[in-house]
Protein backbone atom coordinates (compact mmCIF):
# COMPACT_ATOMS: atom_id res chain seq x y z
CA UNK A 1 0.00 0.00 0.00
CA UNK A 2 1.36 4.05 -0.73
CA UNK A 3 2.62 6.15 1.45
CA UNK A 4 -1.18 8.14 1.39
CA UNK A 5 -2.89 4.74 2.34
CA UNK A 6 -0.81 3.95 5.40
CA UNK A 7 -1.47 7.51 6.20
CA UNK A 8 -5.02 6.88 5.93
CA UNK A 9 -4.44 3.43 8.43
CA UNK A 10 -2.70 5.57 10.79
CA UNK A 11 -6.25 8.32 10.17
CA UNK A 12 -8.16 5.50 11.00
CA UNK A 13 -6.79 4.47 14.15
CA UNK A 14 -6.56 7.74 15.74
CA UNK A 15 -10.37 7.95 14.63
CA UNK A 16 -11.15 4.17 16.29
CA UNK A 17 -8.95 5.54 19.26
CA UNK A 18 -10.26 9.22 19.58
CA UNK A 19 -14.31 9.56 18.12
CA UNK A 20 -15.11 5.92 19.14
CA UNK A 21 -13.06 5.09 22.21
CA UNK A 22 -12.01 1.80 21.62
CA UNK A 23 -10.03 -0.42 24.25
CA UNK A 24 -6.07 -0.82 23.42
CA UNK A 25 -7.29 -4.51 22.13
CA UNK A 26 -9.57 -3.03 19.35
CA UNK A 27 -7.36 -0.55 18.16
CA UNK A 28 -4.16 -2.90 17.87
CA UNK A 29 -6.59 -5.41 16.13
CA UNK A 30 -8.00 -2.92 14.20
CA UNK A 31 -4.88 -2.13 12.90
CA UNK A 32 -3.29 -5.64 12.12
CA UNK A 33 -6.72 -6.55 10.09
CA UNK A 34 -6.54 -3.20 7.87
CA UNK A 35 -2.97 -3.72 7.39
CA UNK A 36 -3.78 -7.59 6.56
CA UNK A 37 -5.73 -6.13 3.72
CA UNK A 38 -3.69 -3.78 2.53
CA UNK A 39 -1.39 -6.42 1.99
CA UNK A 40 -3.78 -8.30 -0.04
CA UNK A 41 -4.52 -5.14 -2.01
CA UNK A 42 -0.93 -4.96 -2.88
CA UNK A 43 -0.81 -8.79 -3.80
CA UNK A 44 -3.64 -8.32 -5.69
CA UNK A 45 -2.73 -5.14 -7.65
CA UNK A 46 -4.86 -2.97 -6.30
CA UNK A 47 -3.68 0.32 -6.39
CA UNK A 48 -5.35 2.33 -4.54
CA UNK A 49 -8.42 2.10 -1.93
CA UNK A 50 -11.05 3.84 -4.43
CA UNK A 51 -10.55 1.26 -6.09
CA UNK A 52 -11.33 -1.60 -3.99
CA UNK A 53 -14.75 -3.65 -5.58
CA UNK A 54 -17.11 -5.66 -3.24
CA UNK A 55 -15.98 -9.26 -5.19
CA UNK A 56 -12.68 -7.61 -4.17
CA UNK A 57 -13.51 -8.03 -0.55
CA UNK A 58 -15.24 -11.44 -0.97
CA UNK A 59 -11.95 -12.88 -2.47
CA UNK A 60 -10.12 -11.62 0.53
CA UNK A 61 -12.34 -13.50 2.89
CA UNK A 62 -12.59 -16.52 0.99
CA UNK A 63 -8.54 -16.92 1.52
CA UNK A 64 -8.70 -16.17 4.71
CA UNK A 65 -11.11 -19.15 5.11
CA UNK A 66 -9.14 -21.26 2.81
CA UNK A 67 -6.09 -20.36 5.57
CA UNK A 68 -7.99 -22.06 8.23
CA UNK A 69 -9.02 -18.63 9.67
CA UNK A 70 -11.32 -18.92 12.83
CA UNK A 71 -14.70 -17.87 11.59
CA UNK A 72 -14.82 -15.46 14.69
CA UNK A 73 -11.36 -14.24 13.62
CA UNK A 74 -12.61 -13.28 10.28
CA UNK A 75 -16.04 -11.78 11.37
CA UNK A 76 -13.83 -9.34 13.45
CA UNK A 77 -11.72 -8.70 10.67
CA UNK A 78 -14.44 -7.74 8.65
CA UNK A 79 -16.33 -5.53 11.17
CA UNK A 80 -12.63 -3.44 11.47
CA UNK A 81 -13.01 -3.23 7.52
CA UNK A 82 -16.58 -1.99 7.83
CA UNK A 83 -15.20 0.46 10.02
CA UNK A 84 -12.33 1.69 8.19
CA UNK A 85 -14.69 1.79 4.98
CA UNK A 86 -17.26 4.09 7.00
CA UNK A 87 -14.01 6.63 8.08
CA UNK A 88 -12.98 6.57 4.56
CA UNK A 89 -16.42 7.41 3.17
CA UNK A 90 -17.12 10.26 6.34
CA UNK A 91 -13.51 11.98 5.31
CA UNK A 92 -14.47 12.16 1.54
CA UNK A 93 -12.32 9.46 0.09
CA UNK A 94 -14.69 7.05 -1.19
CA UNK A 95 -18.20 7.70 -2.26
CA UNK A 96 -19.30 4.00 -1.60
CA UNK A 97 -18.47 1.58 1.52
CA UNK A 98 -17.09 -1.64 -0.32
CA UNK A 99 -16.77 -3.67 3.07
CA UNK A 100 -20.52 -3.67 3.33
CA UNK A 101 -22.33 -5.97 1.36
CA UNK A 102 -19.84 -9.01 1.77
CA UNK A 103 -21.58 -11.42 4.81
CA UNK A 104 -20.24 -14.60 6.64
CA UNK A 105 -22.69 -17.65 6.09
CA UNK A 106 -24.56 -18.12 10.09
CA UNK A 107 -22.67 -20.17 11.81
CA UNK A 108 -23.61 -23.15 14.62
CA UNK A 109 -23.83 -21.69 17.96
CA UNK A 110 -20.78 -23.16 20.36
CA UNK A 111 -21.76 -23.56 23.90
CA UNK A 112 -19.07 -21.75 26.23
CA UNK A 113 -16.90 -24.32 28.07
CA UNK A 114 -17.61 -23.72 31.85
CA UNK A 115 -16.97 -25.91 35.04
CA UNK A 116 -19.70 -27.27 37.40
CA UNK A 117 -19.88 -25.57 40.99
CA UNK A 118 -18.24 -28.63 42.75
CA UNK A 119 -15.27 -28.37 40.54
CA UNK A 120 -14.76 -24.37 40.99
CA UNK A 121 -15.11 -25.51 44.49
CA UNK A 122 -12.18 -28.16 44.67
CA UNK A 123 -9.94 -26.10 42.18
CA UNK A 124 -10.35 -22.70 44.58
CA UNK A 125 -9.89 -24.54 47.93
CA UNK A 126 -6.31 -26.24 46.03
CA UNK A 127 -4.93 -22.94 44.98
CA UNK A 128 -1.46 -22.11 47.69
CA UNK A 129 -1.84 -19.44 49.47
CA UNK A 130 1.47 -19.04 51.26
CA UNK A 131 4.12 -17.20 48.89
CA UNK A 132 3.61 -13.74 47.34
CA UNK A 133 2.95 -14.98 43.84
CA UNK A 134 0.39 -17.57 45.50
CA UNK A 135 -1.51 -15.25 47.34
CA UNK A 136 -1.47 -13.24 44.16
CA UNK A 137 -2.12 -16.06 41.45
CA UNK A 138 -5.21 -16.75 44.51
CA UNK A 139 -6.16 -13.65 44.88
CA UNK A 140 -6.22 -13.43 40.42
CA UNK A 141 -8.35 -16.34 40.36
CA UNK A 142 -11.13 -15.52 43.29
CA UNK A 143 -11.45 -12.30 41.80
CA UNK A 144 -12.24 -13.34 38.50
CA UNK A 145 -14.95 -15.85 39.81
CA UNK A 146 -16.49 -13.63 42.35
CA UNK A 147 -16.90 -10.35 39.13
CA UNK A 148 -16.98 -12.13 35.80
CA UNK A 149 -14.47 -9.84 34.51
CA UNK A 150 -12.60 -10.42 31.33
CA UNK A 151 -8.88 -11.09 31.78
CA UNK A 152 -8.18 -7.99 29.81
CA UNK A 153 -10.16 -5.88 32.45
CA UNK A 154 -8.21 -7.62 35.18
CA UNK A 155 -5.02 -6.75 34.13
CA UNK A 156 -5.85 -3.05 33.49
CA UNK A 157 -7.34 -3.05 37.44
CA UNK A 158 -5.64 -0.09 39.44
CA UNK A 159 -5.41 -0.25 42.96
CA UNK A 160 -7.97 2.92 43.29
CA UNK A 161 -10.61 0.82 41.49
CA UNK A 162 -10.37 -1.57 44.27
CA UNK A 163 -13.29 -0.69 47.01
CA UNK A 164 -12.45 -2.96 50.47
CA UNK A 165 -15.68 -0.91 52.51
CA UNK A 166 -18.31 -0.94 49.75
CA UNK A 167 -16.81 -4.77 48.92
CA UNK A 168 -17.10 -3.67 45.16
CA UNK A 169 -14.50 -3.42 41.93
CA UNK A 170 -14.87 -0.36 38.95
CA UNK A 171 -14.34 -1.99 36.09
CA UNK A 172 -13.60 -0.98 33.06
CA UNK A 173 -14.73 -2.72 30.17
CA UNK A 174 -14.94 -2.55 26.02
CA UNK A 175 -14.85 1.14 24.69
CA UNK A 176 -14.00 2.30 28.53
CA UNK A 177 -17.53 1.55 30.16
CA UNK A 178 -17.79 1.51 33.19
CA UNK A 179 -19.59 -0.70 35.85
CA UNK A 180 -19.33 -1.89 39.47
CA UNK A 181 -19.14 -5.48 40.35
CA UNK A 182 -19.73 -6.81 43.80
CA UNK A 183 -17.47 -8.77 45.44
CA UNK A 184 -17.91 -12.03 47.59
CA UNK A 185 -16.59 -12.20 50.71
CA UNK A 186 -14.01 -15.19 49.79
CA UNK A 187 -12.73 -13.04 46.91
CA UNK A 188 -12.58 -9.92 48.82
CA UNK A 189 -10.53 -12.22 51.84
CA UNK A 190 -7.83 -13.35 49.15
CA UNK A 191 -7.69 -9.40 47.16
CA UNK A 192 -6.82 -8.07 50.58
CA UNK A 193 -4.78 -10.49 51.56
CA UNK A 194 -2.63 -10.03 48.65
CA UNK A 195 -2.63 -6.35 48.85
CA UNK A 196 -1.31 -5.94 52.45
CA UNK A 197 1.13 -9.33 52.64
CA UNK A 198 2.38 -10.05 49.35
CA UNK A 199 1.64 -6.83 46.49
CA UNK A 200 4.34 -4.60 49.33
CA UNK A 201 7.05 -7.32 48.41
CA UNK A 202 6.87 -6.98 45.44
CA UNK A 203 6.23 -3.52 44.43
CA UNK A 204 9.79 -2.15 43.07
CA UNK A 205 10.52 0.84 45.46
CA UNK A 206 12.07 3.48 42.93
CA UNK A 207 9.42 2.47 40.34
CA UNK A 208 5.79 2.12 42.03
CA UNK A 209 3.19 1.32 39.68
CA UNK A 210 -0.74 1.62 40.68
CA UNK A 211 -1.50 -1.56 38.90
CA UNK A 212 -3.50 -3.84 41.51
CA UNK A 213 -1.63 -6.53 40.11
CA UNK A 214 1.99 -6.52 39.61
CA UNK A 215 4.60 -9.87 37.93
CA UNK A 216 7.82 -10.45 40.28
CA UNK A 217 9.29 -7.50 38.94
CA UNK A 218 6.90 -4.94 40.45
CA UNK A 219 5.50 -4.20 36.67
CA UNK A 220 1.66 -4.46 35.29
CA UNK A 221 0.84 -7.62 34.71
CA UNK A 222 0.22 -8.50 30.97
CA UNK A 223 -3.27 -10.23 29.68
CA UNK A 224 -0.69 -12.54 28.74
CA UNK A 225 0.59 -13.35 32.14
CA UNK A 226 -2.69 -13.70 33.82
CA UNK A 227 -3.70 -16.44 31.07
CA UNK A 228 -0.16 -18.09 32.29
CA UNK A 229 -1.17 -18.16 35.52
CA UNK A 230 -4.62 -19.47 36.10
CA UNK A 231 -2.98 -22.79 33.18
CA UNK A 232 -0.23 -23.14 35.61
CA UNK A 233 -3.12 -23.32 38.92
CA UNK A 234 -5.03 -25.67 36.62
CA UNK A 235 -2.62 -27.95 36.08
CA UNK A 236 -1.67 -27.86 39.56
CA UNK A 237 -4.70 -28.46 41.02
CA UNK A 238 -4.74 -32.22 38.33
CA UNK A 239 -7.67 -30.92 36.86
CA UNK A 240 -9.65 -33.58 34.54
CA UNK A 241 -10.67 -29.99 31.97
CA UNK A 242 -8.38 -28.48 30.01
CA UNK A 243 -10.34 -24.92 29.81
CA UNK A 244 -8.91 -21.51 29.18
CA UNK A 245 -8.89 -18.67 30.77
CA UNK A 246 -11.90 -17.39 29.59
CA UNK A 247 -14.04 -20.22 31.10
CA UNK A 248 -13.67 -18.93 34.55
CA UNK A 249 -15.98 -16.05 33.27
CA UNK A 250 -18.56 -18.16 31.46
CA UNK A 251 -18.66 -20.13 35.04
CA UNK A 252 -19.47 -16.82 36.63
CA UNK A 253 -22.59 -16.16 34.38
CA UNK A 254 -23.66 -20.09 34.35
CA UNK A 255 -23.66 -20.06 38.16
CA UNK A 256 -25.43 -17.31 38.73
CA UNK A 257 -28.88 -17.82 36.05
CA UNK A 258 -28.40 -21.62 37.66
CA UNK A 259 -29.15 -19.97 41.03
CA UNK A 260 -31.71 -17.90 39.51
CA UNK A 261 -30.46 -15.09 39.20
CA UNK A 262 -32.01 -12.46 36.29
CA UNK A 263 -30.92 -12.26 32.86
CA UNK A 264 -30.51 -8.69 32.92
CA UNK A 265 -28.88 -8.39 35.97
CA UNK A 266 -26.05 -10.83 34.66
CA UNK A 267 -26.15 -8.86 31.84
CA UNK A 268 -24.74 -5.69 33.41
CA UNK A 269 -22.39 -8.10 36.00
CA UNK A 270 -20.60 -9.19 32.47
CA UNK A 271 -20.39 -5.80 30.45
CA UNK A 272 -22.35 -7.29 27.62
CA UNK A 273 -23.99 -4.33 25.58
CA UNK A 274 -26.50 -7.15 24.01
CA UNK A 275 -28.80 -9.42 26.02
CA UNK A 276 -28.16 -11.82 23.00
CA UNK A 277 -25.07 -11.77 24.53
CA UNK A 278 -25.66 -13.23 27.44
CA UNK A 279 -29.23 -15.10 26.72
CA UNK A 280 -25.88 -18.03 25.08
CA UNK A 281 -25.85 -18.92 29.10
CA UNK A 282 -29.14 -20.08 29.68
CA UNK A 283 -28.44 -22.48 26.38
CA UNK A 284 -25.72 -23.73 29.11
CA UNK A 285 -28.20 -23.61 32.00
CA UNK A 286 -30.26 -25.91 29.79
CA UNK A 287 -27.26 -28.60 29.25
CA UNK A 288 -27.11 -28.65 32.98
CA UNK A 289 -30.30 -29.76 34.12
CA UNK A 290 -30.26 -32.08 30.93
CA UNK A 291 -27.47 -33.51 32.34
CA UNK A 292 -28.85 -33.77 35.75
CA UNK A 293 -31.76 -35.76 34.42
CA UNK A 294 -29.74 -38.09 32.27
CA UNK A 295 -27.21 -38.66 35.39
CA UNK A 296 -30.42 -39.34 38.02
CA UNK A 297 -33.79 -40.52 36.49
CA UNK A 298 -33.61 -44.03 36.42
CA UNK A 299 -35.18 -44.48 33.16
CA UNK A 300 -33.73 -41.54 31.31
Amino acid sequence: MELSERLLIDQFVRYVQVEKNGSKWTIDHYRKDVQQFAAFMSAAGIAEIKDVKHQDVRLFISELVDKKYARKSIARKLSALRSFGKFLMEEGHISENPFLHTHLPKQKTRLPTFLYEEEMEHWLLALPANKPLEKRDKAIIELLYATGMRVSECSMLALDQWDRVSETVRVFGKGRKERYVPVGKMAVSAVESYIHEARPKLLRANDPTSHLFLNYRGGALSDRSIRKIVEKRLDEAAMQKKISPHAIRHSFATHLLNAGADLRAVQELLGHQSLKTTQVYTHVSKERLYAVYKGAHPRA
